[in-house]
């Protein structure tokens, strides 16, 4: 079996929610539409940066290669930036140079990236926001995400669960954007239902290992008694775990990640670091789906449901290996 057609598998099982998304696509495809001669379609999305970029970068080729072959009359031009001016310019030559009538956009930054979208979307371009949503949602046509509310739910109920509503906890936020807020929100809200959990402190680290390293470094610091790190991304896991290390802290019980990368299940499923016993899942393959829904749709004059959310699930080791893929590139 393909490691597509295993993607594919594995996000079938995320029942209600994506069922409920999948009936919406249906219907919403179900109508009469005129097809396109040809789709011109653009993906612009973060450069390869750490882990989880990588995997989108990676599903992003994927799905030019396998589209373009199996529709002539569509291309896909691929754009990756470093950063939100980068990918603002590339999206202005992508609609004046590439000409560009589609258009799926994993935004930098979403307040950096509204307004060139919404521009982009003067100009007739269909637009399809992934994941980071932008602040003004009339620049999009549809968005396309994981469960955000539930990525940061999901392991704020396992803490509180597990720790009886009684912990000292510090957290990692990722880069200012609607997603990050979604679920700094959704993580805050449950922990507001339990006064004996206290969240010392929280600052940025842009979903970079590097920098939750020194994020860390400054909370080793300042706190002397710390039970749970949120880390809320399995690339920031890691550079919390080596802080960690070097300062050789033994108060810290447990470290929480998020997104389900190759190595982070791995270690959960054979209970090799002390620290790292659950996960939130959150597949960067979601930009494959957004492309070739996107397309299909466009190719047939046809127009997607607002939004599609994809579920999260929560990782453990009596389930790891239902999220592990071993060729995967994240």
């Amino acid at each position: 079996m393909s490691e597509v057609a295993r993607y594919s598998r594995r996000l079938v099982m995320g029942a209600g929610l994506a069922m409920t998304a999948t009936v919406a696509l249906g219907s919403a495809l179900g109508g009469v539409a005129f097809a396109a001669d040809a789709v011109k379609l653009g993906v612009s999305i973060p450069a390869a940066t750490h882990g989880f970029t990588g995997g989108i970068v990676w599903w992003a080729n994927q799905a030019k290669a396998e589209l373009e072959k199996a529709h002539p009359n569509l291309k896909i031009t691929v754009k990756t930036a470093s950063g939100a001016p980068e990918q603002a310019n590339q999206l202005q030559d992508l609609v004046t140079v590439t000409k560009i009538d589609s258009l799926v956009i994993f935004p930098f930054e979403s307040a950096a990236l509204t307004q060139p979208v919404m521009q982009a979307k003067k100009k007739n371009v269909y637009v399809t926001v992934v994941d980071r949503g932008l602040t003004d949602p009339s620049a999009q046509d549809a968005y396309i995400a994981g469960d955000n509310t539930a990525f940061g739910r999901i392991p704020a109920e396992y803490i509180a669960k597990k720790y009886n509503g009684k912990a000292n906890i510090v957290a990692l936020r990722g880069i200012p954007t609607t997603l990050d807020n979604e679920r700094w929100e959704a993580f805050t809200a449950v922990m507001k239902q339990h006064p004996d959990i206290k969240i010392l402190d929280a600052k940025y680290a842009n979903w970079n290992r590097d920098d939750a390293f020194k994020v860390t470094q400054d909370f080793l610091t300042r706190f002397k008694e710390i039970d749970v790190i949120w880390a809320a991304d399995d690339d920031m896991a890691f550079g919390v775990l080596k802080a960690i290390e070097q300062a050789k802290r033994t108060d810290i019980k447990e470290v929480f990640g998020g997104a389900g990368s190759k190595t982070m299940v791995k270690t959960i499923m054979d209970g090799s670091n002390p620290l790292l016993h659950a996960d939130v899942s959150y597949s960067p393959k979601f930009i494959y789906d957004a492309i070739k829904m996107t397309a299909e749709a466009r190719l047939k004059g046809d127009k997607l449901p607002a939004t599609y959310i994809i579920p999260s699930a929560l990782i453990t080791k009596e389930n790891a290996k239902e999220f592990y893929f071993a060729d995967s590139p994240y």
